[in-house]
């Protein structure tokens, strides 16, 4: 787990992250994820209960998209921290990068 303060392991939130939950368990479950453009999403900290209230909440503090997916958060929380992302998992992991680039008014960059 990176080193940090806080107990997500997530301190340094960028623009390129996401957070998936899953608000229909009991506990909730919170995956972010960092997506540099370059390579495949990582993920950057990942947690259930009071952890993942906190990802949740550093993100909003950072104006981090979260989404409630969770089914894609069921399936990233077994991934380990800064693994890349599966390719079974791409589609469905784009499809919300790309709805959160379009609620903030960007297009991801292409690489010629």
């Amino acid at each position: 787990m990176p080193k940090s303060n806080d107990k997500s392991g997530w301190n340094n939130p960028r623009q390129g992250d996401s957070v998936f939950i899953d608000g229909n368990h009991s506990e909730k479950k919170a995956v972010a994820l960092m997506y540099d453009q370059v390579r495949a999403p990582i993920i950057k900290a990942k947690g259930k209960g009071a952890v993942a209230w906190q990802i949740i909440e550093i993100a909003k503090q950072h104006g981090i998209h979260v989404a409630e997916d969770p089914v894609l958060a069921e399936t990233l929380s077994y991934l380990k921290l800064e693994q890349e992302v599966p390719e079974e998992v791409y589609q469905s992991v784009a499809t919300v990068l790309s709805w959160a680039y379009w609620l903030k008014g960007k297009v991801p960059e292409r690489k010629e």
